[in-house]
């Protein structure tokens, strides 16, 4: 009954990159164990990391990407104390803070004398601003990617934001193109875009409004569930009255 060209969002999740068996029972209970059932786990949150000062400019518990130069490493005498990375650019000096790092692996991902995009929260300690373990690291080559309105989903324990983040868009990936199946005049009528259109931009959030049920692309995903609900029931229905 189930067309072909659905089979791939009703494998296991194990069958997406990353996913082995213990993480599946955590991706499973969280949101289901087939891959479409990933489709559904839509943000619950955003987070902006579009603001983009110079280190001059940074505030106290605000999110931003910085352009940086990094300087040097500070080992500390004491494992017990943070590990920091002294970056700069023409406005000023800041510390990219690692408690429990492991120096070869911050000497390879922010080497001396190497531009990095950063982007975390902002932290003032003692005059010096701060980053405290930056949730992203990359290249200026990275900036743009970096430098968006990334996507917060609901998690549970056991599960990291950048693991289920890797398996939704995985599973956004076996998504595919199916035929428009809302009556033309009530599709253009409420504005809405094709299904996968729609469910991609459910993903990708550009602000707080596009997180609220009465967003377009959440309410046309909201109608194709309930249009699906109605069909099934009618299936039901006829198939008893042959019984019968």
């Amino acid at each position: 009954m189930r067309p072909e060209i659905l089979f791939p969002l009703f494998k296991p999740v194990t069958a997406l990159a990353g996913i082995g068996p213990k993480l599946a029972r955590v991706v499973g209970a969280l949101a289901g164990p087939k891959v479409v059932n990933l489709l559904w786990h839509l943000p619950s949150g955003i987070v902006d990391r579009r603001h983009s000062p110079p280190i001059a400019e940074t505030r106290a518990g605000e999110i931003a990407t910085l352009v940086v130069r990094v300087e040097r490493h500070r080992k500390p005498p004491n494992p017990r104390l943070p590990y920091k990375v002294v970056a700069a650019d023409e406005t000023g000096r800041m510390a990219l803070v690692f408690f429990h790092a492991r120096e070869d692996y911050l000497q390879k991902l922010l080497p001396v004398g190497e531009t990095r995009v950063v982007s975390g929260k902002i932290d003032l300690f003692e005059g010096e601003v701060q980053m405290a373990h930056p949730d992203h690291v990359g290249t200026r080559d990275e900036l743009d990617r970096i430098r968006a309105v990334e996507p917060v989903y609901p998690l549970s324990a056991g599960l990291s934001p950048k693991v289920l983040a890797k398996a939704i868009n995985a599973a956004l990936d076996q998504a595919p193109e199916l035929p428009e199946w809302i009556e033309p005049t009530y599709l253009a009528r409420s504005g809405w875009r094709p299904w996968r259109e729609s469910l991609m931009a459910a993903h990708a959030p550009g602000n707080e409004s596009d997180l609220a049920p009465t967003a377009g692309p959440r309410m046309r995903l909201a109608y194709d569930e309930l249009l699906a609900n109605q069909l099934a029931l009618a299936l039901v229905r006829a198939a008893m009255r042959k019984v019968k």
